[in-house]
């Protein structure tokens, strides 16, 4: 990974794209130093499929479907920084506590009925076995009361965190030097 005082202009420009609320390049992007094209392309799919303002799935819930994809990959990095995210955002560290539990152990049923374990289910299948999704998949998300756009929403999340869960994983990535979460302070 190059350093800010090792970039050339070019990616300088996309190091100041890929900046976090913090001032800092978070290693996930900085990985792509010697291709500053695929760090544009990551910064550019992964705002867009978490923190697009136009996003109507609680922000709650993208963060714990981004964590469960990251746990069902085993994805220590993806998992340190999107649940504290999803930590934060419920509120509730009871809540929050049980739902960890209910993840790592691969039983969101305990925490989660109606279209919050729908979405559960469908990540996991999704992650698990891409190769045996069926239009009824879909259809069993729309019964529960989502419409298709929080349904390509949760499909956008699912498949970022499959590619970035590979891409981390793939490249040995650490949080060493990252501030872990989107929501900590520039003093934590």
């Amino acid at each position: 990974m190059i350093s800010d005082d090792d970039a050339d202009p070019e990616l300088l420009d996309t190091l100041a794209l890929a900046r976090t609320p913090h001032g800092t390049v978070d290693n996930v992007m900085r990985v792509h130093s010697l291709r500053p094209n695929t760090m544009r392309g990551h910064v550019t799919l992964y705002r867009a499929a978490l923190h697009d303002d136009t996003n109507t799935l609680p922000t709650w819930l993208q963060e714990t479907i981004s964590s469960y994809v990251s746990i069902l990959n085993k994805c220590d990095y993806s998992l340190a920084n999107h649940w504290a995210n999803a930590r934060h955002l419920i509120s509730d560290d009871t809540r929050a506590d049980q739902i960890a539990a209910a993840l790592h152990s691969d039983n969101p049923a305990s925490v989660f009925d109606g279209a919050e374990l729908a979405l559960m289910q469908y990540a996991r299948k999704l992650t698990l076995a891409p190769a045996d999704m069926q239009e009824t998949d879909v259809k069993a998300l729309r019964d529960t009361g989502l419409n298709d756009g929080e349904i390509l929403e949760a499909n956008q999340i699912v498949g970022y965190f499959n590619y970035v869960n590979r891409l981390l994983n793939g490249l040995g990535v650490t949080t060493d030097g990252d501030t872990v979460g989107y929501y900590q302070s520039n003093s934590d």
